[in-house]
């Protein structure tokens, strides 16, 4: 864990994997709405043994759940103001690392985090590119005029949350920006299918397909 800095002030944390190559493209990972549990520090871990240096910062400074009705509740609670503080000031602690390459940075996000990671590429020029795992967040609103990153989204087809309809409706916005967007829906899977903690709803062929298209977008954009 490291603690960073933000433009108003306030200070932040969030847990650095350093690339194991030396050093690589900077990627943040944002959680999921359970708070920065082990599986999204283990995708950090995955990018680092990878190449890539990955901060997953907190965004519940500390708190976190295995129950989804806290979980929920701790979703309608984020700040976003104090959200935006926690983007800006870890995109800046990441580009700072020795481990980091390149002035352009990648966000990807699951759940919740999939909602804020286009937040963050609308919000951050310093963001490069970007990846939306099935996101959600009624009150994350992201403006998509200023969107510059491309952006890749993986979805499910049964989910009651990022639904088939309201991912066309997020393409059609995209379109009329004229945004570059590419998204894979994996038929008969569920929301949250690339997380391997939760049995219940994990898919291990969807998942290693996105994880795969998701490096090699990574890869070329912030070559």
């Amino acid at each position: 864990m490291i603690e960073f800095e933000s433009g108003n002030g306030g200070r932040y944390s969030g847990y650095l994997a350093p690339s194991k190559t030396g050093s690589g493209p900077g990627i943040i990972v944002i959680q999921e709405w359970w708070g920065l549990v082990g599986h999204i520090t283990s995708v950090a871990d995955r990018f680092a043994e990878v190449g890539f240096t990955a901060l997953a910062p907190d965004f519940y400074h500390g708190k976190k759940t295995a129950e989804p009705d806290e979980a929920g509740s701790m979703m309608m609670a984020l700040n976003i103001g104090d959200a935006e503080q926690v983007i800006h000031g870890a995109v800046g602690a990441l580009l700072a690392q020795a481990e980091t390459s390149g002035a352009k940075i990648g966000v990807v996000g699951f759940c919740m985090g999939g909602q804020l990671s286009m937040f963050a590429a609308c919000l951050d020029n310093r963001i490069g590119a970007c990846v939306n795992f099935y996101g959600i967040h009624p009150n994350v609103h992201p403006d998509f005029e200023k969107l510059e990153a491309p952006m890749l989204g993986f979805f499910a087809e049964h989910d009651d949350y990022a639904s088939p309809a309201t991912v066309a409706d997020l393409s059609s916005k995209l379109k009329a920006h004229g945004k570059q967007h590419d998204f894979t829906t994996y038929p008969g899977r569920q929301h949250a299918f690339f997380n391997d903690d939760r049995p219940e709803v994990y898919d291990r062929d969807a998942a290693e397909d996105a994880w795969a298209k998701m490096i090699s977008f990574f890869r070329t954009e912030l070559a």
